[in-house]
């Protein structure tokens, strides 16, 4: 049986007049290449459906934009979060970007799918600003959910090197370590992949890759 995932991508795309942003085109189009190769079927939703916005800064090239094409043209059209029954998955896949920020951390129906999959011990996957998604989740219990779990997510120092400090709500990788939960990350820009349980959450968008990669294994069990 064809096993199920659910992306959701951030509606967010203004940081200021002259800053836009949306997803980090790597963390969606890797993983999603790689789970379509394993035959998975996959739902790309948001926030607030309709159109997802790429960060203009994730587009490398025209030959990555053009790679993109089909994938781009499906986030024109996601399906809105709180009319998914997320029961029916077996991972959510919250790619990140600097959108993830603002509509990630709040967003209630986002936090009762990451609620009830971990609590039917599904997996809930995260990479680079994606685990901003996981900031307010709790555990059966009422306590964070990343409180004493092995995480990784985008650095306080990777947003310095980019300059985005003063733009964020509050810095990721410090919020998580406020939150309980162990951090460990790598130098700046390289992959780095953490799994606790079916918690699988990465670094940066180096880590695409191994994201997908580990939440293909456990799948596979």
């Amino acid at each position: 049986m064809s096993k199920s995932i659910l992306f959701v991508i951030t509606n967010h795309d203004t940081i200021t007049n002259d800053i836009k942003t949306g997803f980090w085109l790597e963390e969606l189009s890797v993983p999603y290449d790689r789970f379509k190769e394993k035959g998975y079927d996959i739902t790309l939703s948001s926030p607030e459906g309709g159109k997802v916005p790429v960060d203009p800064n994730s587009i490398s090239s025209k030959e990555e934009l053009a790679s993109a094409e089909a994938l781009l043209k499906q986030c024109e059209r996601t399906e809105r979060l709180a009319n998914i029954d997320v029961s029916q998955f077996d991972a959510i896949f919250l790619p990140g970007g600097h959108g993830t920020m603002f509509d990630f951390p709040d967003h209630e129906p986002l936090i009762d799918a990451v609620e009830s999959l971990i609590a039917q011990n599904k997996v809930v996957a995260a990479v680079c600003h994606g685990p901003a998604g996981l900031v307010n989740v709790k555990d059966k219990d009422g306590n964070p959910l990343v409180a004493g779990k092995r995480v990784s997510a985008f650095t306080d120092s990777e947003e310095k090197a980019v300059d985005m400090v003063e733009y964020m709500p509050f810095l990721l990788e410090s919020k998580l370590r406020e939150l309980g939960a162990e951090v460990i990350t790598v130098e700046d820009w390289q992959g780095h992949v953490e799994v606790d349980g079916t918690l699988v959450t990465g670094q940066n968008p180096q880590s695409s890759q191994g994201v997908a990669e580990e939440v293909i294994k456990i799948l596979q069990r």
